[in-house]
C-alpha cells in the first residue's frame, strides 16, 4: 500500500507532453519495462521491454540494455528531453543503471 502512495505522490508532480513525454519505468522481479508516455493524448510513444527478448545478463545489465533501447527509440521519434517517472521505486540499482544508459545515449532528463 505504501508503494501506491509513493507512486501517486511522485506522479502528481509529473506530466508528459508530446514535446517532453514522461519516461515511466516498471521493474518487476523478472522483467524491466520502460515507456515514453504523452499524458495530454494518453498514448504511448515508444516502449522497450525484456519480455520476449533474447537479452542475457544480470538484471542490472538488462536494465542498461533497456535504457539504451528506449533512448534509441526516442531518437527515432525525434524526442530529446523527457520527464523521468520513477514511480514508487528508489533511484538506485537497476533504475539507476537504466537512467544512466539512457543519458549516455543522449536522452536528457
Amino acid at each position: 500500500m505504501k508503494a501506491i502512495y509513493r507512486a501517486n505522490r511522485t506522479r502528481a508532480k509529473l506530466h508528459g507532453t508530446a514535446k517532453r513525454p514522461r519516461l515511466t519505468v516498471n521493474i518487476s522481479n523478472k522483467h524491466i519495462i520502460a515507456q515514453l508516455v504523452d499524458d495530454d493524448k494518453g498514448v504511448t510513444l515508444a516502449y522497450a521491454t525484456t519480455i520476449g527478448s533474447n537479452l542475457k545478463g544480470t538484471k542490472t545489465e538488462l536494465a542498461s540494455a533497456i535504457g539504451k533501447e528506449i533512448a534509441e527509440k526516442a531518437k527515432k521519434a525525434k524526442i530529446k528531453t523527457v520527464v523521468f517517472d520513477r514511480g514508487s521505486l528508489i533511484y538506485a540499482g537497476r533504475l539507476s543503471a537504466l537512467a544512466d544508459a539512457a543519458r549516455k545515449e543522449g536522452l536528457e532528463f
